[in-house]
Protein backbone atom coordinates (compact mmCIF):
# COMPACT_ATOMS: atom_id res chain seq x y z
CA UNK A 1 0.00 0.00 0.00
CA UNK A 2 1.00 3.49 -0.79
CA UNK A 3 0.73 6.02 1.91
CA UNK A 4 -1.09 9.66 0.98
CA UNK A 5 -1.39 12.60 3.11
CA UNK A 6 -3.89 14.15 3.95
CA UNK A 7 -5.26 17.88 2.71
CA UNK A 8 -7.35 19.76 0.73
CA UNK A 9 -8.12 19.92 -3.31
CA UNK A 10 -10.28 21.03 -5.61
CA UNK A 11 -12.63 17.91 -6.70
CA UNK A 12 -14.47 18.09 -10.30
CA UNK A 13 -14.32 20.74 -13.45
CA UNK A 14 -15.74 23.73 -14.54
CA UNK A 15 -14.81 22.76 -17.99
CA UNK A 16 -17.44 23.75 -20.57
CA UNK A 17 -17.24 20.22 -22.14
CA UNK A 18 -17.50 18.84 -18.36
CA UNK A 19 -20.92 16.37 -17.46
CA UNK A 20 -23.12 16.90 -14.69
CA UNK A 21 -21.22 14.09 -12.74
CA UNK A 22 -18.25 16.18 -12.60
CA UNK A 23 -19.01 19.81 -11.44
CA UNK A 24 -19.24 21.80 -9.66
CA UNK A 25 -15.05 22.26 -8.55
CA UNK A 26 -15.71 21.99 -4.74
CA UNK A 27 -12.92 22.13 -2.02
CA UNK A 28 -12.70 18.66 -0.57
CA UNK A 29 -10.71 17.83 2.78
CA UNK A 30 -9.46 14.17 3.36
CA UNK A 31 -7.66 12.66 6.21
CA UNK A 32 -4.38 10.54 5.35
CA UNK A 33 -4.59 6.98 4.56
CA UNK A 34 -3.66 4.27 2.27
CA UNK A 35 -4.47 3.27 -1.18
CA UNK A 36 -2.94 -0.12 -3.18
CA UNK A 37 -0.55 0.40 -5.55
CA UNK A 38 -2.80 -1.53 -8.18
CA UNK A 39 -6.48 -1.82 -8.89
CA UNK A 40 -7.64 -5.74 -7.84
CA UNK A 41 -6.82 -7.78 -10.54
CA UNK A 42 -8.65 -10.63 -11.85
CA UNK A 43 -5.65 -13.45 -10.11
CA UNK A 44 -6.48 -10.95 -6.71
CA UNK A 45 -10.16 -11.86 -7.00
CA UNK A 46 -9.26 -15.44 -8.35
CA UNK A 47 -7.74 -15.85 -4.51
CA UNK A 48 -10.38 -14.06 -2.71
CA UNK A 49 -12.91 -16.84 -4.26
CA UNK A 50 -10.96 -19.75 -3.89
CA UNK A 51 -9.70 -18.81 -0.04
CA UNK A 52 -13.23 -17.74 1.07
CA UNK A 53 -15.51 -19.84 -1.11
CA UNK A 54 -17.08 -16.84 -2.24
CA UNK A 55 -19.96 -17.11 -4.61
CA UNK A 56 -19.78 -14.96 -7.42
CA UNK A 57 -22.47 -13.17 -9.70
CA UNK A 58 -21.74 -15.81 -12.70
CA UNK A 59 -22.59 -18.51 -10.26
CA UNK A 60 -25.73 -16.97 -8.57
CA UNK A 61 -26.85 -15.80 -11.91
CA UNK A 62 -26.31 -18.53 -14.20
CA UNK A 63 -23.52 -16.03 -16.44
CA UNK A 64 -22.03 -12.86 -16.46
CA UNK A 65 -20.35 -10.46 -19.00
CA UNK A 66 -17.40 -12.14 -18.59
CA UNK A 67 -18.70 -14.83 -20.08
CA UNK A 68 -20.08 -12.70 -23.63
CA UNK A 69 -17.87 -15.13 -25.69
CA UNK A 70 -20.40 -17.70 -24.95
CA UNK A 71 -24.04 -15.71 -25.15
CA UNK A 72 -25.49 -15.60 -28.36
CA UNK A 73 -25.71 -12.25 -30.54
CA UNK A 74 -29.09 -11.16 -30.33
CA UNK A 75 -28.67 -11.56 -26.31
CA UNK A 76 -26.01 -9.50 -25.99
CA UNK A 77 -26.99 -6.96 -28.04
CA UNK A 78 -30.70 -6.98 -25.59
CA UNK A 79 -28.82 -6.35 -22.74
CA UNK A 80 -26.11 -4.06 -24.42
CA UNK A 81 -29.03 -1.50 -25.33
CA UNK A 82 -31.09 -2.00 -22.56
CA UNK A 83 -27.96 -0.99 -20.08
CA UNK A 84 -25.99 0.59 -22.32
CA UNK A 85 -27.82 2.12 -25.47
CA UNK A 86 -25.77 2.17 -29.38
CA UNK A 87 -22.31 1.34 -28.31
CA UNK A 88 -19.28 0.40 -30.80
CA UNK A 89 -18.01 -3.13 -30.58
CA UNK A 90 -14.45 -2.81 -31.99
CA UNK A 91 -12.28 -2.87 -29.71
CA UNK A 92 -8.89 -1.48 -31.81
CA UNK A 93 -5.94 -2.42 -29.20
CA UNK A 94 -4.26 1.10 -30.01
CA UNK A 95 -2.58 0.55 -26.97
CA UNK A 96 -1.67 -3.00 -27.42
CA UNK A 97 -4.12 -4.60 -25.38
CA UNK A 98 -7.30 -6.08 -26.36
CA UNK A 99 -9.59 -4.86 -23.09
CA UNK A 100 -8.39 -4.42 -19.95
CA UNK A 101 -4.32 -4.56 -20.09
CA UNK A 102 -1.98 -5.34 -17.31
CA UNK A 103 -1.76 -3.20 -14.22
CA UNK A 104 1.75 -2.34 -14.58
CA UNK A 105 1.57 -1.74 -18.75
CA UNK A 106 1.68 2.19 -18.27
CA UNK A 107 4.02 3.94 -16.29
CA UNK A 108 1.88 5.54 -12.80
CA UNK A 109 0.52 8.69 -14.01
CA UNK A 110 1.18 10.42 -10.98
CA UNK A 111 3.99 11.39 -8.08
CA UNK A 112 2.83 8.73 -5.48
CA UNK A 113 3.76 5.58 -7.46
CA UNK A 114 0.07 4.51 -8.17
CA UNK A 115 -0.74 2.52 -11.27
CA UNK A 116 -3.91 2.60 -13.90
CA UNK A 117 -6.31 5.57 -12.09
CA UNK A 118 -7.30 6.20 -15.79
CA UNK A 119 -8.78 4.57 -18.42
CA UNK A 120 -8.14 0.66 -17.75
CA UNK A 121 -11.54 -0.29 -15.46
CA UNK A 122 -13.64 2.36 -13.50
CA UNK A 123 -12.91 2.23 -9.94
CA UNK A 124 -15.61 1.55 -7.27
CA UNK A 125 -15.45 4.33 -4.46
CA UNK A 126 -16.77 4.21 -1.10
CA UNK A 127 -18.73 7.35 -1.74
CA UNK A 128 -22.82 8.16 -2.39
CA UNK A 129 -23.53 8.78 -5.96
CA UNK A 130 -26.17 11.32 -5.96
CA UNK A 131 -27.73 11.51 -9.53
CA UNK A 132 -28.25 15.21 -11.35
CA UNK A 133 -31.42 15.88 -10.91
CA UNK A 134 -34.92 16.07 -8.68
CA UNK A 135 -33.90 15.09 -4.81
CA UNK A 136 -36.86 12.09 -5.25
CA UNK A 137 -35.04 10.40 -7.83
CA UNK A 138 -31.62 10.32 -6.73
CA UNK A 139 -32.74 8.38 -3.65
CA UNK A 140 -34.77 5.58 -5.61
CA UNK A 141 -31.73 3.64 -5.64
CA UNK A 142 -28.61 2.88 -3.46
CA UNK A 143 -25.58 3.96 -6.22
CA UNK A 144 -21.70 4.63 -5.46
CA UNK A 145 -19.51 6.22 -7.04
CA UNK A 146 -17.35 4.69 -9.97
CA UNK A 147 -14.50 7.03 -11.49
CA UNK A 148 -11.93 7.44 -13.81
CA UNK A 149 -13.32 5.74 -16.99
CA UNK A 150 -12.31 2.12 -18.46
CA UNK A 151 -10.72 0.89 -21.62
CA UNK A 152 -14.59 1.07 -23.58
CA UNK A 153 -14.37 5.07 -23.26
CA UNK A 154 -12.53 7.62 -25.26
CA UNK A 155 -10.70 10.72 -24.39
CA UNK A 156 -13.63 12.49 -26.16
CA UNK A 157 -16.13 10.78 -25.34
CA UNK A 158 -17.59 9.36 -28.69
CA UNK A 159 -17.86 5.78 -27.65
CA UNK A 160 -19.20 5.73 -24.36
CA UNK A 161 -17.67 8.31 -21.51
CA UNK A 162 -14.99 10.93 -21.66
CA UNK A 163 -11.83 9.08 -20.46
CA UNK A 164 -10.29 11.51 -17.51
CA UNK A 165 -9.59 11.71 -14.16
CA UNK A 166 -12.72 13.79 -13.24
CA UNK A 167 -14.98 11.78 -14.91
CA UNK A 168 -17.72 9.76 -12.58
CA UNK A 169 -20.91 8.28 -12.56
CA UNK A 170 -22.97 6.11 -10.72
CA UNK A 171 -23.62 2.50 -10.39
CA UNK A 172 -25.49 0.19 -7.89
CA UNK A 173 -23.00 -1.54 -5.71
CA UNK A 174 -23.91 -5.01 -6.93
CA UNK A 175 -23.32 -4.38 -10.77
CA UNK A 176 -19.98 -6.27 -12.04
CA UNK A 177 -18.51 -6.14 -15.55
CA UNK A 178 -15.19 -6.99 -16.93
CA UNK A 179 -14.56 -3.06 -16.91
CA UNK A 180 -15.00 -2.26 -13.13
CA UNK A 181 -12.69 -2.83 -10.20
CA UNK A 182 -11.41 -1.39 -7.23
CA UNK A 183 -8.60 -0.37 -4.72
CA UNK A 184 -8.56 -1.70 -1.04
CA UNK A 185 -7.59 1.46 1.34
CA UNK A 186 -6.87 1.74 4.59
CA UNK A 187 -6.83 4.34 7.54
CA UNK A 188 -4.43 4.54 10.13
CA UNK A 189 -4.92 3.20 13.50
CA UNK A 190 -7.65 5.04 14.90
CA UNK A 191 -8.70 7.07 11.99
CA UNK A 192 -12.21 6.68 10.77
CA UNK A 193 -13.89 4.15 9.12
CA UNK A 194 -16.20 3.38 6.12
Amino acid sequence: MVQLPGGKFQMGSSSQDNKNEEGPVREVTVKSFAIDKYPITNRDFREFVRERKYKTEAEAFGWSFVFEDFVSEELKKKVTQKLEGSFPRADTAEDGYHGVSPVTAFSPQNNYGLYDLLGNTWEWTASEYAAPGPSSRRRAQDMRVLRGASWIDTADGSANHRARVTTRMGNTPDSASDNLSFRCQQRPPGGPTY
